[in-house]
């Protein structure tokens, strides 16, 4: 038998870094593997909303990103063809977002794991996850150059992404379950400057966004519904292109700037999966996923490490049994990250907005604390829980009132 861990997390990107780095810092023996080795890149939104920023700063790890030369966004604007709203995504004590590369923010976080004092393995492959009955106990896996290694831990970690292996071996019941509603596209651009802002453009049956990244360039991501998938996906560029034309004024800027590398893609599906049982736990998109128009994977991955490895430490502490932490994680998670499921998945089908949402983002057009909230709610700062609770609009539409009597905008 290998050496025993306390834990070992399988995946090393968003949500399993923290993890190991998190319980690594409690004291406990972590062992980390990924079969990638970092710097190393994915398919992404980017999009550090501010509330991802401030855990990086929780963690004490934003200062390292900063220095990356990663530009930060201080507005999102939503230009829905015939009217704009733009307004600040964070809170006074975390105003900012940022859009960084995979490579350079995945490395920040493994680099983070290995000074926390867990071990870990780059270029590991997991080639079994080992189980006694229904109980997970282990991997079995090898690096590129070495031969098959086997390692036991009282908890196995799936931290790694839809199609998990630690998920795909315990069987964990799903639920909420959507089909995919979207596909999109991205690249990166030249010549394309953003002034700090998250530009995203809504059309019927279309969609686009604009982020600033490092090296002086700007993904520009475009989508269109999922029955459109297979069809589009043989002229990328032409559909892409396409989307973009539909806001003439950006396409005018896009035709001055320079496409830097080719077109990437994905289309995801929508679920929850129970992820907790016997020996194991899951975190991230191995446990819960929705599609990429909100951005929200990366915050919903540090949200869960952290609440996960909260969980975990009282476990393992002693101070609670595995299934009441366990449980309590999971109600937890669901809890925080329902509303904006919801409001994701209808989003992502890309249909015109009923004319209730339209008359109330019309009343929030011009009303910058109404503006600033909703690009709140599209940050995942505030609920859309709270952005459309009765009190909420009906102070909007009075303001909106207000205004008209007063003959302004």
């Amino acid at each position: 038998m290998g050496k025993a861990f306390d834990v070992i997390v399988v995946g090393t990107r968003c949500a399993g870094s923290p993890m190991a780095m998190l319980l690594a810092r409690k004291g406990y023996r972590v062992l980390a593997v990924d079969r990638a080795s970092f710097p190393s890149d994915t398919v992404s939104t980017h999009l550090l909303h501010p509330l991802a920023v401030s855990a990086l700063s929780r963690w004490g790890l934003l200062d390292r990103l900063v220095a990356t030369g990663c530009p930060p966004i201080h507005t999102y604007s939503f230009d829905f063809g015939a009217f704009t709203i733009s307004g600040g995504p964070g809170t006074d004590e975390n105003p900012i977002a940022y859009c960084p590369r995979r490579t350079i923010l995945d490395k920040l976080l493994v680099d983070a794991v290995a000074e926390s004092g867990a071990e870990i393995r780059q270029g590991f492959t997991v080639e079994q996850i080992m189980m006694d009955g229904e109980r997970a106990v282990g991997i079995k896996g090898r690096s590129r150059q070495g031969g098959p290694v086997a390692e036991h831990a009282e908890v196995i970690v799936g931290a790694d992404g839809r199609h998990s292996m630690v998920s795909e071996a315990v069987h964990p019941a799903q639920y909420r379950e959507k089909p995919p509603l979207m596909a999109g596209y991205y690249s990166y651009w030249s010549g394309l400057p953003t002034d700090g802002r998250f530009e995203t453009y809504i059309r019927d049956k279309r969609g686009f966004a604009v982020f600033p990244t490092h090296a002086d360039l700007t993904l520009v991501i475009a989508a269109w519904p999922y029955e459109e998938f297979a069809d589009n996906r043989k002229d990328i560029e032409g559909n892409y292109l396409k989307t973009i034309e539909l806001a003439p004024q950006f396409a005018k800027r896009l035709r001055s700037a320079t496409r830097k590398a080719p077109f990437a893609g994905a289309a995801v599906p929508n679920y929850f999966r129970r992820p907790y049982g016997p020996g194991w736990v899951l975190v991230g998109d191995a446990g819960y996923n929705k599609d990429f128009i909100t951005a929200q994977g990366i915050l919903d991955a540090f949200r869960d490490a952290e609440l996960c490895a909260a969980a975990l430490d009282k476990f393992l502490s002693g101070a609670r049994p595995f299934e009441d932490a366990m449980s309590d994680y999971q109600h937890t998670r669901d809890a925080q990250v329902e509303a904006m499921y919801e409001f994701t998945c209808e989003l992502a089908r890309l249909e015109p907005p009923s004319p209730e949402l339209e008359q109330l983002l019309r009343a929030v057009h011009g009303n910058q604390a109404a503006m600033d909230g909703f690009a709140r709610l599209n940050a995942g700062t505030i609920s859309p829980t709270e952005f459309f609770a009765p009190e909420n609009t009906a102070a909007i539409f009075a303001a909106a009132a207000t205004r008209s009597q007063r003959g302004c905008c």
